[in-house]
């Protein structure tokens, strides 16, 4: 397994600019598109999606889906067919990938971009000086939240790689 870390260091590098930029990019085009996401207290303030912005949250955010899902089985792929690793080790590197978006998201996105700087463009029109976009908390929640979704994705790309692995075609 010589190596491994530099292949993680990559990937999981590779996965956080990735999924960042896609969700920046959502964020960018219209906060709208991530009204969910918002703290309640927000959601409160403003009507709900429409029928519109319902279609482009699911057409505009499919590019972080199929990133936030693809690049894990992706990554254990790679680390199986270079590294030979065992089906724990596959969990464990792509859960590993899946929680270092989850914690740069927490503290870089959420607490630093969303939370202390909260630029303009992140703001949903009519919540303007909302003290919700100072909700710490609702965000360290999702970070929980995050963790408990990396390790069923991480397991979820391991079972995926390991059966076909088990098929003969890895």
């Amino acid at each position: 397994m010589a190596g491994w870390y530099r292949l993680f260091l990559r990937d999981a590098l590779l996965y956080v600019s990735l999924t960042s930029v896609c969700l920046l990019a959502l964020v960018l085009y219209s906060p709208r598109l991530l009204l969910n996401d918002y703290p309640p207290a927000i959601r409160a303030l403003v009507p709900p999606k429409t029928k519109g912005e319902r279609r482009s949250s699911i057409v505009l955010g499919l590019p972080l889906l199929l990133a936030m899902f693809g690049f894990p089985v992706y990554a254990a792929f790679t680390i199986r067919a270079t590294q030979h690793a065992g089906f724990f080790a596959l969990w464990a590197y792509a859960s590993g990938i899946a929680f270092a978006f989850n914690v740069w998201d927490w503290l870089a996105i959420d607490w630093l971009l969303f939370c202390a700087i909260t630029p303009r463009w992140v703001v949903i029109p009519g919540t303007e000086g909302h003290p919700a976009y100072r909700d710490y908390f609702f965000h360290f929640k999702g970070f929980l939240v995050g963790a408990v979704f990396s390790g069923a994705l991480g397991l979820l790309a391991a079972t995926m790689v390991a059966l076909i692995a088990i098929a003969g075609v890895l």
